[in-house]
This record gives C-alpha cells, sequence and structure tokens, in this order.
C-alpha cells in the first residue's frame, strides 16, 4: 500500500465510508422491517427469525458489494443518486440468503465469528432436526425475497425500478446455477479442469458479487449497462476468478491466525477448489500423493497432515504457481477496467483498475 496520502489510501477511505453508512442504513432497516410485515401476530417463530437474519447480515465485514455498487455510480456522476440505499440492501440482503444456505450445505457451524443460521436453529431444536433444517432453508429464502422487495418499493422511476430488480433477479439466479455446479464439481472422478473452475467462481460470486452491483449502481445513476455488458461481464468474471483463487489458496496457504480461522478446510471436505485441483494435477511423487490422497475427504485430518500438505505444495511450486494466477487475471482485469477512462470519470475509473490487485496484496 501506498502512504497515507496516497491514492490507494484515499480510495480505501472512502470505501470504508461507504461502508459504515451501509452498516446504520442496515441496522434501521431490520429495525423497523417487523413492522412492515404482515405476519400473524400469533407467530412466535417469525419475529426468532428476522432475529436470526438480522444478526447475521449485521456481522457484516466490509462490505465490498455496496462499494462497488456506489463506485459505479461514480463512474457517471459525483452527484448523490436516488436508489442507491435501496440497490445496497437488496445486494446484501441476497448475500444474507447465500450465506443462510451455503451454511446449510456445508454443515457449517460458524460465520462471520457467529453462530451460522442453521446451527442456531439446531441449537433451538436438538431433537427435530428436520424442523431445524426446514427453518433454515425458509429464513434463506425470506432473505430472498426481501431482497427483491426493496427493490420494488425503491423511490426511483418505474423503468430503472423494473431494471434493477430485473439484474437482482438474474443474479439471484445465476448465483443458485453456481451452486448446483460447485457441488457437481465435486463428484467429477479427476481433478476439474481450469474451463470447469473458473465457470463456478463466475457464476457462484462474479455475477451477484461484481456484476449485479456494476450494473446496479449504473443504472441508478441514468446509465445504460446493456451498452456495455460484455466490458463488464468479462471484469467481472476476472475479478471473481481472482478472489477465488485468493480464498482457495489461503485456504492451504494462508495464516490461521490473521485469517482467524484454521486451514485445510477445502482439503477435509474433500473440495475440488482451485487448490485441491492444483495439488492433483502436480507431479507429486508416490509418498507425497500418498500423504495427499488420505488426506483429501478426511474430516479428522490433523492439523499437522494439513501442514505437511502444505508443504508439498509448496515444494511443487503449487503455491507459487497460483500467486501468479491470480496476477495475471488482477492484471487482465486492471487492463480492460483502464479502457472505460474515455467513457466515465477517471477518478471512479481508478478505484476500479485498483480493486483486482487488492485482492492479490491480500493473499501476500
Amino acid at each position: 500500500m501506498t502512504d497515507a496520502g496516497g491514492p490507494d489510501e484515499q480510495l480505501l477511505h472512502r470505501a470504508a465510508g461507504y461502508a459504515r453508512r451501509f452498516n446504520t442504513l442496515f441496522e434501521e432497516y431490520f429495525d423497523t422491517l417487523g413492522t412492515r410485515l404482515d405476519a400473524p401476530s400469533s407467530s412466535r417463530f417469525t419475529p426468532a427469525c428476522l432475529e436470526l437474519l438480522r444478526e447475521l447480515s449485521l456481522r457484516g465485514g466490509k462490505r465490498m458489494r455496496v462499494v462497488l455498487l456506489h463506485e459505479a455510480a461514480r463512474l457517471v456522476t459525483a452527484e448523490p443518486v436516488d436508489g442507491l440505499d435501496a440497490a445496497a440492501l437488496s445486494i446484501e440482503l441476497l448475500q444474507t440468503h447465500g450465506l443462510v444456505h451455503d451454511d446449510l450445505i456445508d454443515d457449517s457451524p460458524t460465520r462471520r465469528g457467529g453462530p451460522s443460521t442453521y446451527y442456531a436453529y439446531r441449537e433451538q431444536f436438538p431433537h427435530h432436526p428436520h424442523a431445524a433444517v426446514g427453518l433454515t432453508v425458509l429464513a434463506g429464502d425470506l432473505a430472498l425475497a426481501l431482497s427483491l422487495q426493496v427493490l420494488l418499493d425503491a423511490k426511483v422511476p418505474g423503468a430503472v425500478r423494473q431494471a434493477m430488480t430485473e439484474v437482482q433477479t438474474r443474479a439471484a439466479t445465476d448465483t443458485f446455477m453456481g451452486q448446483i455446479i460447485d457441488l457437481e464439481r465435486d463428484f467429477t472422478p479427476t481433478a476439474p479442469d481450469e474451463d470447469l473452475l473458473h465457470r463456478v467462481a463466475d457464476y457462484k460470486s462474479a455475477r451477484y458479487s461484481i456484476l449485479a452491483p456494476l450494473q446496479l449502481g449504473l443504472l441508478a445513476a441514468g446509465e445504460q449497462p446493456a451498452l456495455f455488458e460484455q466490458d463488464l461481464r468479462r471484469y467481472a468474471r476476472l475479478v471473481g476468478i481472482c478472489g477465488q483463487l485468493r480464498d482457495d489458496y489461503l485456504d492451504l496457504f494462508g495464516d490461521a491466525a490473521t485469517m482467524g480461522k484454521p486451514t485445510g478446510t477445502d482439503i477435509r471436505d474433500g473440495k475440488h477448489s482451485h487448490t485441491v485441483s492444483a495439488l492433483l494435477s502436480a507431479p507429486l511423487g508416490d509418498a507425497e500423493r500418498a500423504v495427499l490422497e488420505a488426506a483429501l475427504g478426511d474430516p479428522a485430518c490433523t492439523p499437522e497432515t494439513i501442514a505437511a500438505v502444505r508443504e508439498i505444495g509448496e515444494r511443487r511450486g503449487v503455491a507459487d504457481r497460483m500467486r501468479a494466477d491470480m496476477r495475471r487475471h488482477a492484471e487482465q482485469a486492471c487492463l480492460l477496467a483502464a479502457d472505460w477512462r474515455p467513457r466515465w470519470r477517471a477518478e471512479a475509473v481508478t478505484f476500479f483498475e485498483r480493486l483486482p490487485l487488492w485482492s492479490v496484496e491480500r493473499a501476500m
């Protein structure tokens, strides 16, 4: 990073401001949500469900999707833009939906430093496991419906409201298909090829985390993102792949203390992530391959075994190749964003040029 007055620090300061303001907005949204829903007054489970969604939602991190939304609007204008608050709520409610369902699919006990919605219901209904599953599914479904409802209620012209709702509906649909092919990927008899890994990252993450915020921000600012569809999709895909590479890399080669969670989760779960696939296709010796294959899919795999797999990956150049792949995708995304300068405001374009490189730097 540059010094305190450098362009990166200025951009990050602006991003932190978006996040702080949104966190206040999100809290206010949940404070009044119960009064705006037509829930039966006799229901005890509905308020409990809303509280779980609130608690999970307000445990958010950097709110990068919200930042992308605001910076996309700044590509067009530096003036205040109507509809951004509704779009930000929609984006983060869709994210909440994804977290609730992901934790159920992955049987994850924790999320963002607290219990997952699924495990909260399991604790509440220890003798009714089917009820815990059902309520978790319904909680995620409710978050999805709310994410669309806030757009339908947005105080923007009808055509803009419809276009924004269509963007989020497509993003949600693509994400669901991404989750399906993500599960399908782990049933392949051999390590998946790069094309499949990238397709999963595109559908499951890039389209709702990067492409949709870009489109929503441009729409709110009066731009027509459909005119630049291919550019936006290529940029989102590259950034999404870079981010997934980073996450998969850190899962084995990251520092557990810094991340606040143990490494080796994908190994224990037997997931064919970028890292695991790179290990499986590396030129390993017989003894090295035996260590990897014994660890893969073993939920009781010890930290010592994970450390041994990590050492194999470092020795065989897997870590170096993954870092190089991250940087290659990031640099390609930067070049794409640089081409936006004749079209949009240079100050905001700089943010999208720098964003992919921040992703790489977080993995170093």
